[in-house]
């Protein structure tokens, strides 16, 4: 419990991750139904990046930064906008001091009859995204271990929704306990929309990983990937993952787009590199 996602706030991480949500939110919102999204490992849902905390890594710069500082092809501005319309809806003076964690962004997209519930098991953290959310009576706020949650918060009473699954990866064996957990909330919510984000980094048992998903036997699984720098050359994170299990019909069209402009733009050295493949679907792809 001692990852604080402030130091890392708006790096490329989670320009991928934030990006994607904002596509599966938005798809949601094209049936008038209601749904929910359940963010199991929410964080304290708004940065500032103009935090000591935030300024002592600067890991936003390579992020956020990067992304916002020359224009964007068409195609690419068409599927971020609802991100980036967050992103600037927070910093009017066209500045990027506030960054928004997924509950936030997931807040300002939805609609009237949408749902969010959050859970956050660090005090401190729990606390303040309370504080953040206070009086808002579309948002449910838990100081809960969200790997709890999967098994306890699914289905949503509106049967209709997307969990985000986002741990820190503090421990060993986080890797499995990702797969498991799936597997857990599956059984109870196979129509639901999942998103499962994970590290790069050397030495990461990533194969093995996606064997363990594949082993699942659940019908569509979508893998995205991007890796700024190479794994050689430091122990930290080099890139991030993400498994959208149900994904709408679009979004592998969309990654096709996305992500080779992302590896471009965000490349930190000449082994960045980007991919995005069915682990199982539509059309099952060799790694």
């Amino acid at each position: 419990m001692n990852y604080r996602h402030i130091y890392h706030a708006g790096n490329f991480a989670d320009v991928l991750k934030h990006a994607v949500l904002a596509r599966l939110v938005t798809y949601l919102k094209q049936k008038d139904k209601a749904f929910r999204v359940l963010d199991t490992h929410a964080g304290i849902g708004l940065y500032d990046l103009s935090s000591e905390e935030a300024q002592k890594t600067g890991e936003w710069v390579d992020g956020i930064g990067r992304l916002l500082e020359k224009p964007l092809p068409r195609d690419v501005a068409d599927i971020l906008a609802p991100y980036l319309e967050a992103v600037r809806d927070l910093n009017p003076d066209g500045s990027v001091k506030l960054y928004p964690g997924s509950p936030k962004l997931t807040r300002m997209l939805m609609r009237p009859q949408d749902r969010l519930s959050a859970m956050e098991l660090h005090p401190d953290d729990y606390e303040t995204l309370h504080r953040l959310f206070d009086g808002d009576f579309q948002s449910r706020i838990t100081e809960l271990d969200g790997w709890l949650a999967l098994g306890a918060h699914v289905p949503p009473k509106e049967k209709r929704g997307l969990v985000l699954v986002d741990p820190p990866f503090e421990i060993a064996g986080e890797y499995d306990r990702l797969a498991d957990g799936l597997a857990k909330a599956y059984k109870r919510f196979s129509g639901g929309v999942f998103c499962l984000w994970y590290p790069l980094k050397q030495g990461a048992p990533i194969r093995a990983f996606h064997e363990s998903l594949q082993a699942l036997n659940i019908p569509k699984m979508l893998c995205a990937e991007l890796s700024v720098r190479s794994e050689r050359d430091t122990t930290g994170l080099s890139g991030s993952g993400l498994i959208v299990v149900n994904p709408p019909f679009t979004l592998k069209g969309e990654l096709d787009v996305l992500l080779p402009f992302l590896k471009g733009r965000l490349a930190q050295d000449k082994h960045g590199s980007a991919r995005s493949f069915w682990l199982r679907g539509e059309m099952i792809e060799e790694e």
